[in-house]
């Protein structure tokens, strides 16, 4: 039986005993789920993963069909489903459990899928898909966390935020926490910082694409971009990142200039330097002049302020300007 997710809430989970949760939204499935457990009145619960249960299918048989006096009613969760489940599935029916609710949590599945064929079509079970947050889910859920915990962030970079996070309501809600840790000493939320203090806007291709443009390591920017299907809502992404390491990059030469010496400015940078970064720090550095980098910055501006106002192919344009700076 196909369930939309917002239906569950207001549907008889006594009635059955298997539900099938699949989706890319993983946020949007660990909430329901600790929605129900959270309801279920401290009934036992279990998890499992399904590799483990392959195994040890004796033991997992043992934990579903045993009827404890004292455990009658059980909650079991199995993560990362494929259809290799759906044999285990198709046991335990034919033993004809009760009092006990089993959650089957899977990725995408397909229409061809045999394990969401077997749930849609049933009469018993339930079947809900949990397809990606909008833009406007997303954007609520934000703009709801920042006014309950009196963070002030423009608009640029909630959207900023927002479009990094795949449509998944997790990922937002793991990035709003760190935040919100973040502003609890008085630090403002600005784009440099919130490239920095998210694991999710600045991704490791963003990041070795700038770091290799600054370093002039010129075939190794062209195959990045090759490799990687950059859209436009990374072209800010690139911009952000660019800027912070860039104006980090100044700071460095100018200690440099004053010391003269590239191992030390490199070793006392704060925040620290990476070990594996070093080297690569170190070329950009002989790469570039004080007025250089101050030029770049001003161009890097302006490329920003020609997307916010024009978003008409941003990726070509940055494509472009990545290709000549790395030379």
């Amino acid at each position: 039986m196909i369930l939309k997710s917002y239906e569950i809430k207001k549907y008889n989970l006594a009635k059955v005993n298997f539900i099938l949760f699949y989706g890319q939204n993983q946020g949007a499935k660990d909430e329901e789920i600790s929605r129900i457990v959270i309801s279920s009145n401290n009934k036992p619960l279990n998890k499992y993963d399904e590799k483990e249960i392959e195994d040890y299918s004796d033991s997992f048989y043992q934990e579903i069909l045993s009827n404890s006096l004292f455990e009658r009613e059980k909650i079991i969760i199995i993560k990362r489903c494929t259809d290799k489940i759906l044999k285990k599935v198709e046991y335990l029916e034919e033993k004809n459990i009760s009092d006990i609710l089993i959650i089957i949590e899977a990725g995408n599945l397909e229409k061809k899928s045999k394990l969401r064929s077997y749930f849609e079509k049933s009469k018993k079970h339930l079947s809900i898909a949990f397809y990606p947050d909008t833009q406007e889910t997303l954007s609520t859920i934000a703009n709801q966390f920042f006014r309950k915990n009196k963070i002030i962030i423009s608009n640029f970079n909630t959207s900023l935020l927002i479009n990094k996070c795949n449509g998944d309501r997790g990922i937002l809600k793991n990035e709003l926490n760190k935040i919100k840790f973040f502003t609890m000493n008085g630090n403002k939320i600005t784009s440099e910082n919130l490239i920095s203090l998210t694991n999710l806007i600045e991704n490791y291709s963003v990041t070795e694409l700038v770091d290799n443009c600054l370093a002039k390591n010129n075939k190794k920017t062209i195959t990045i971009l090759c490799e990687n299907n950059f859209n436009n809502e990374d072209s800010i992404t690139i911009i952000r990142t660019f800027l912070q390491k860039a104006k980090r990059l100044l700071k460095l030469s100018e200690e440099y200039s004053g010391n003269n010496d590239l191992n030390k400015t490199v070793s006392n940078a704060k925040p620290p330097i990476f070990w594996k970064d070093k080297e690569i720090v170190k070329k950009q550095i002989n790469n570039w002049s004080i007025t250089q980098i101050k030029e770049l910055i001003f161009s890097l501006n302006e490329i920003e302020l020609q997307i916010k106002k024009n978003f008409y192919n941003p990726v070509n344009a940055i494509s472009d300007f990545i290709l000549e700076t790395s030379l």
